[in-house]
């Protein structure tokens, strides 16, 4: 699979960064990591567009935590050091990828989200539904931390985000619960490339 830098990329996916985790970002004046291959054009529909980040600090260690707006599937990456801040883009797309292959997704669909992925540009507005599921998830993992006595390193990035995505999330305005991997499946089941 080629990575985010290394493939061709007429957009990007918007994410909004606290000011905790954006003062960690090496970003430039677009509000985007160092890539070499971005291009200026940002305007093409990516159904995973638009997420929301924040940077969470357990034990004592650095973890950034993603959920997508629309489908609220949570991606972890725990335990980061100052350089992977600067290669955020390649860790989004590995913990993205595996965690769909762990929770069985279709081939077509992992195909087809392989396709979407592009360089993180944090420009995103501020949406509290979607902080208001980040600030829960994170809840649940300090919590899961502390009830079964676990080190923040024996958490595994791929398992931890199918866990977090494998349970409905309640959206305001909405009347019914959202189950995060069938949102997603549905989003990239309309995608067409």
């Amino acid at each position: 699979m080629a990575s985010a830098s290394s493939r061709k990329s007429s957009s990007v996916i918007s994410v909004y960064a606290t000011n905790k985790l954006r003062g960690k970002l090496p970003l430039d004046e677009r509000g985007v990591l160092p890539t070499p291959c971005y291009h200026e054009a940002i305007t093409c529909h990516n159904p995973l567009n638009g997420w929301h980040a924040h940077l969470l600090i357990l034990q004592r260690r650095q973890c950034v935590l993603f959920v997508h707006n629309h489908s609220r599937l949570a991606l972890f990456l725990p335990c980061l050091k100052k350089p992977d801040f600067a290669s955020l883009n390649w860790h989004f797309e590995d913990v993205l990828m595996n965690t769909l292959l762990k929770v069985g997704m279709p081939e077509h669909v992992i195909q087809r989200a392989a396709n979407c992925i592009a360089p993180l540009c944090f420009d995103q507005p501020l949406d509290r539904s979607v902080m208001g599921t980040l600030n829960q998830l994170a809840a649940d993992i300090e919590h899961q931390l502390w009830y079964e006595r676990k080190n923040i390193s024996d958490l595994l990035p791929y398992s931890t985000s199918a866990w977090l995505s494998e349970r409905p999330c309640h959206v305001k305005g909405q009347k019914d619960c959202i189950w995060p991997i069938d949102s997603l499946k549905e989003i990239l089941d309309r995608t067409v490339h």
